[in-house]
């Protein structure tokens, strides 16, 4: 038991160690993407698919409440928590288009559109982003293995590099409170 912990923990590292030496100036670019978008007026729009909608209501969740600071409320929009718009989207036009209608319906130019996939292929996702920028909003992705297709459809892609699903997962979390955390430092600080 103890050498799979140790090797889980060890593994975890070495991704996180990876981040660090090679998206440090892509999640600065992030930040700063982020933070004009707000100071604009702005929203952000954000969706993934399972623990990647997860994260998306998480990140919300942290722009609009607060992460470390107090502050005023911040827009930001998960797509991922209408249940009548999720199920009746997916049962009238199909499952891909259930991101893509809501950027059609909610987005405005200017606005911050982010994708998260650990696979970087989600059909739904990857709709969403040609949406997005026919409204005129930057966009931006977390991603994982070699970026997928998502990657190059984006103004920016943070991709993961691992193939193993949960330390994607729990790269992109620690992007989200950094995120979180400098874009409140940046805007309040």
């Amino acid at each position: 038991m103890q050498d799979k912990i140790h090797k889980y923990l060890t593994g975890h590292i070495r991704v996180m160690e990876q981040v660090a030496g090679s998206l440090d100036t892509a999640i600065a670019a992030a930040v700063a993407q982020t933070v004009t978008t707000l100071r604009r007026g702005n929203k952000v729009l954000v969706m993934g698919n399972g623990g990647s909608a997860a994260d998306a209501q998480h990140l919300a969740a942290e722009l609009v409440g607060r992460f470390l600071l107090e502050r005023k409320a911040l827009p930001a929009v998960a797509l991922t928590t209408d249940s009548s718009i999720l199920t009746a989207v997916g049962n009238d036009y199909g499952f891909d288009q259930v991101f893509s209608r809501q950027v059609e319906a909610l987005a405005a130019p200017g606005d911050l559109v982010i994708g998260i996939s650990t696979s970087g292929h989600a059909a739904h996702v990857h709709r969403a982003l040609p949406a997005a920028a026919d409204q005129r909003c930057n966009t931006l992705a977390l991603l994982g293995r070699d970026g997928g297709t998502i990657a190059g459809l984006v103004d920016l892609a943070l991709v993961i590099p691992s193939q193993h699903t949960p330390f994607i997962q729990e790269a992109h979390a620690t992007i989200i409170h950094l995120l979180c955390d400098l874009v409140e430092q940046e805007m309040f600080g």
